[in-house]
């Protein structure tokens, strides 16, 4: 038993860790490729933050744990804008393009709204109690909206580049950190999944509960490091960029592929947190238009953080 426990805050070291070197590989070969900061934020850092909640919850879907699936995506989604968005505006003030407010934010709006509609269905008297494939094909639609969205940004976007590793390194380092972190994701997703089940068990909580506090706050790690050494740096564009397309990610790519593979028992209360979710974008979003310039400053990080907590705390006692 105490092996299980072991593995699992092993998993989440290789989850965080496998996420750096596939985000720090991603982003030097964005860069070899003439891509601008922004569509890298928004597309290769996105994705290789969201791949361990994408991996996690293929793994919880195939051992029929949904509640790990749901939880993890919420949970990230929701402490990605509250917690790493907080923390980071704390560090250093977070100015955001209108570009990303009037775009990126409402469409990742978009995506809680239709996840929201989606899971309600049996609220409402008209579905099952299952994400289905058909569910599944909505959100893979809603993404591929998302992605040609950003292939227009990058035919306008020119040849605007930023650094935010080290990009002289050869071919042959790039695709060794990138496997090596595929490998690190793989083994740390599936030690979780399955410690997360045993710990549940064992402490009389939720899968739900588990997956959305102590998974959802290992998977949003790469976030957090991304986001605060991007502002340190001066790359806020990376750092929102990051924390919008990885929810906009986790929600239309993780969300939609695993049904594809088997359906997700939807949790009967995760309306609650999926409303959580939508709350905290929509908060961002109107922050935006605080005070003389569009962005987070400190004092708002620190309120973003207490709410989190308070979400959390929440949780908890919900079980």
């Amino acid at each position: 038993m105490v092996l299980v426990y072991l593995l699992f805050v092993v998993g989440l070291y290789l989850l965080v860790k496998s996420a750096n070197l596939i985000v720090d590989g991603s982003a030097s070969m964005a860069k070899k490729l003439g891509v601008s900061m922004m569509i890298i934020g928004l597309t290769v850092v996105a994705f290789g933050t969201s791949l361990p909640e994408l991996i996690v919850n293929l793994f919880a879907a195939l051992k029929g744990v949904s509640g790990v699936a749901f939880g993890n995506v919420i949970g990230s989604n929701i402490a990605n804008i509250l917690l790493v968005l907080g923390i980071t505006a704390i560090v250093g003030n977070i100015k955001i393009k209108n570009s990303i407010i009037w775009k990126q934010i409402p469409f990742a709006l978009l995506a809680s709204f239709v996840l929201f509609f989606l899971t309600t269905k049996t609220f409402f008297g008209n579905g099952n109690d299952f994400l289905l494939r058909s569910d599944s094909l909505i959100l893979l639609s809603l993404f591929a909206v998302f992605i040609y969205y950003i292939f227009q940004m990058t035919k306008k976007s020119g040849k605007e580049i930023a650094s935010i590793a080290h990009f002289d390194k050869s071919k042959l380092k790039i695709f060794l950190k990138i496997s090596v972190g595929l490998v690190g994701i793989y083994f740390g997703a599936r030690w979780v999944v399955d410690g997360a089940v045993v710990i549940a068990g064992q402490l009389g909580l939720s899968e739900y509960l588990i997956a959305a506090s102590v998974i959802a706050l290992g998977t949003s790690l790469p976030e957090l490091v991304v986001c605060i050494v991007a502002v340190l740096k001066k790359n806020v564009d990376l750092a929102v960029g990051n924390v919008i397309g990885s929810n906009v990610f986790n929600i239309l790519w993780v969300l939609g592929i695993v049904p594809l593979i088997k359906p997700l028992r939807i949790p009967a209360f995760v309306e609650f947190d999926i409303a959580i979710m939508f709350f905290a974008t929509l908060l961002l979003f109107v922050f935006m238009f605080i005070g003389k310039k569009h962005g987070l400053r400190r004092r708002d990080g620190i309120l973003f953080v207490l709410l989190y907590i308070l979400y959390i705390s929440y949780a908890v006692i919900r079980g």
